[in-house]
């Protein structure tokens, strides 16, 4: 494998394999560093990604998106990047075994979700009983019983979105404490269900189970909304400025605050959303190649 190219993308999710098709077709030298650990591997069919009529598993997508981006020329390596500097007007990028130098580096290293410790949660995620994403995947829940779950906080406003696709939603507490006046008014105007902190949760193959100091109450589907965790050690190591969610600041054309370092996906300020994701990768692609204008092949 060559040791110099035109740009390497950290991350082989939905923003990191679109970036490379990009690239690829712009004639540039690409390198994918992948773990093969993206957030979308867990999705067992989206109906949310435009074109796909009958919906495709995150499995599916992944595996179409590295079949295109290796039939362009674009390499794709299995590995995680544990160190990124900058050497020179070059980027110095490392796993556990590989060194390589790039002109230019796209973060596309993405989120993960901060998720209860409820046995079984992984697999329910994939039956589709476990939803992740609201706005992915409200519709597909729609008429059913909903419990969303996640601190006093923030729990009141996600609840009410689901309500956008069904009545019958609970807001479930996953920690002790109180709601402000404005969503105590806003639960209580909409007449919103509300379990105190649970004293147990378990899931099946029907949905899940929450039991409370009171009752057993069944739901069809499970939200779990209690935040997530950015990946951005590497960006940020190489002096990339944050937000305070600690996801990566760009510019309009997804260049970070260091020169020639740019960033898509969930790892980016903004919507967690598929198409989201590979309209940041269109345009820094775009933005790379422009930059790179006069290095070929």
């Amino acid at each position: 494998m060559r040791k110099n190219w035109d740009c390497i993308v950290v991350g082989g999710g939905p923003a990191g394999l679109t970036a490379a098709v990009y690239l690829a077709r712009f004639r540039r030298r690409v390198l994918v560093v992948d773990a093969f650990r993206s957030r979308a591997r867990y999705i067992p069919r989206s109906h949310n990604c435009p074109g796909f009529v009958h919906g495709i598993s995150g499995t599916d997508l992944l595996a179409a998106l590295r079949t295109q981006a290796r039939k362009y020329g674009a390499t794709i390596a299995r590995g995680v990047v544990r160190e990124m500097r900058r050497d020179g007007t070059s980027f110095r990028i490392s796993d556990d075994s590989h060194h390589w130098r790039a002109a230019s580096a796209l973060v596309a290293t993405g989120i993960v979700d901060i998720v209860p410790a409820v046995p079984g949660l992984r697999q329910a995620i994939r039956r589709g009983v476990v939803r992740l994403c609201p706005i992915c995947d409200g519709f597909e829940v729609s008429d059913r019983r909903i419990a969303v779950y996640g601190p006093p906080e923030s729990v009141i406003g996600h609840a009410l979105f689901l309500r956008t696709y069904s009545p019958h939603v609970t807001a479930v507490f996953s920690a002790p404490g109180k709601l402000t006046a404005d969503d105590g008014a806003l639960a209580r105007r909409h007449k919103l269900s509300m379990i105190p902190t649970p004293l147990g949760i378990a899931l099946d193959e029907r949905g899940c189970r929450i039991v409370d100091a009171q009752r057993e109450q069944r739901f069809d589907c499970f939200y779990p909304v209690m935040g997530f965790e950015p990946k951005c050690r590497l960006a940020t190591a190489l002096g990339a400025r944050t937000d305070g969610t600690g996801e990566i600041e760009v510019s309009p054309h997804m260049q970070t605050s260091v020169h020639r370092l740019y960033a898509a996906g969930d790892a980016v300020s903004g919507l967690h959303q598929i198409v989201v994701a590979m309209g940041h990768a269109a345009i820094a692609a775009t933005a790379i190649h422009n930059q790179l204008a006069g290095r070929r092949r």
